[in-house]
């Protein structure tokens, strides 16, 4: 374990991939927390979940920097450094806008999906 992170520099604005974890939802499958990594986007459950997809995307593509996603909490964990981060104070934190809407947004609907009776 590492005193502090080296892999801040991987950290990037991200859109979130999906509305909760990307592979439960695909497999019908719970989870308990969600966690976004903050290279990709990509939104995975964590290692207290039944699958731990956010660990698994981890080794697949050795994005290190993951954000407790639900909402966005501003810390981060650094699975190569194994050490917490604080995204505020680095002024890295996820969007803190409703992940529904910023997904409406990725998909081409410049509302946000605030078109009449959206809401209704």
């Amino acid at each position: 374990m590492s005193d502090e992170c080296i892999h801040t520099e991987t950290i990037r604005e991200v859109t979130p991939s999906a509305l909760g974890c990307e592979e439960c939802l695909k497999i019908g499958s719970r989870w308990v927390h969600l966690r976004l990594c903050r290279t990709c986007g990509h939104v995975g459950c964590c290692d207290d979940s039944p699958n731990r997809h956010a660990s698994k995307h981890f080794h697949q593509t050795r994005h290190p920097i993951i954000e407790g996603y639900d909402p966005p909490e501003g810390w981060g964990w650094c699975y190569i450094d194994e050490i917490m981060l604080d995204l505020v104070r680095l002024r890295h934190p996820a969007q803190r806008s409703d992940p529904a809407l910023l997904l409406k947004r990725r998909r081409g609907d410049p509302t946000g999906g605030r078109a009449a009776g959206a809401f209704s």
